[in-house]
């Protein structure tokens, strides 16, 4: 079934390229060179016996390059290559890591897309997680957070702000079945067009992982509120568990506050709980500066860690 819906969307691409007038004129379209830099200043005290340290951290800073070609009226060609950078600690070869990097087809049908990209689940959360790249983000407690290479990726066009997608993840291991996820999706991720923002995704066989992942968020005043659920277990049927994470932001002239607290119990080994607060001030349109606290309780290790940052953020 897996490898017959793989064959199905590659064949949906190859029609799509087949059905367009050959040798058309291609129209480079508008490409950018994008990217941040976010360093902060963190206090750890990961519950080891060795007390606070204080450490530089580059919080997932990034660049890379995106853009596309027309190659006629009705069909573009698009492609993403981007790397994560470490500005603050390491360097050498080992200061470069592959983040999302592919080259696909988009048009009327939607687009496809083939290399290594997040997956649909991980998408499908939107902007609820408000401590992504930091201490407080969703993947310290939660599985699913994945970017995974050989995968190939549909998403449908919007329809009355409904939008289809699916992953298909190829395994290089002859003894571990390929990966499938997907989703549904309604609305507009950052509430411009729509009062509110719901999805629903599935994994099956993905990085050792089945998941059933809900989200859901909204502006309540000037405040964004959202709820995400998830029913997890590894491919054997071990490690079940279940949890939500709920995030609370609202801005005030400069400054934007943000708590969120999640929480996965396991079946068998306890609750795993995390709690971040935390402030943005924004100092110009690509710039802020911020702090945040997190503290984690992690029943299943007997562990207690808590953060303290306080750092900088530009995007260019």
């Amino acid at each position: 079934m897996k490898n017959k819906l793989f064959l199905t969307s590659a064949v949906a691409a190859a029609v799509a390229v087949l059905t367009q007038p050959a040798f058309a004129e291609e129209k480079p379209l508008a490409w950018d060179i994008y990217g941040k830099i976010n360093v902060s200043l963190q206090s750890n005290d990961l519950d080891d016996g060795n007390g606070s340290q204080t450490d530089m951290v580059s919080n997932a800073s990034r660049f890379g390059i995106q853009g596309g070609t027309q190659l006629n009226d009705d069909l573009e060609v698009i492609y993403k290559l981007e790397w994560q950078v470490d500005v603050a600690d390491l360097g050498g070869s080992d200061n470069l890591k592959s983040r999302n990097q592919y080259i696909g087809l988009k048009g009327n049908f939607g687009e496809v897309t083939i290399g290594r990209r997040d997956t649909v689940l991980k998408t499908i959360q939107g902007d609820i997680d408000l401590f992504s790249d930091y201490e407080g983000d969703i993947k310290a407690i939660f599985e699913g957070e994945n970017r995974l290479s050989s995968s190939v990726s549909y998403y449908s066009p919007a329809f009355n702000h409904v939008r289809f997608a699916v992953s298909y993840i190829a395994s290089d291991d002859p003894l571990v079945d390929d990966g499938i996820s997907t989703g549904v999706s309604y609305g507009d991720e950052g509430l411009d067009d729509t009062r509110f923002y719901v999805g629903a995704a599935i994994d099956r066989e993905v990085d050792g992982y089945d998941i059933e992942r809900l989200v859901g968020y909204t502006k309540v005043s000037e405040a964004v509120v959202g709820l995400m659920w998830q029913q997890q277990e590894q491919v054997d049927g071990t490690a079940e568990a279940d949890g939500y994470v709920a995030s609370i932001k609202y801005p005030y002239q400069n400054f934007t506050f943000k708590a969120q607290y999640q929480m996965m119990d396991f079946s068998v080994d306890g609750e795993q709980t995390s709690l971040a607060a935390g402030v943005d001030y924004k100092l110009g349109k690509n710039t802020k500066v911020y702090s945040w606290y997190t503290g984690r309780d992690l029943e299943s290790i007997d562990v207690n860690q808590s953060y303290l940052a306080i750092g900088i953020e530009h995007k260019f």
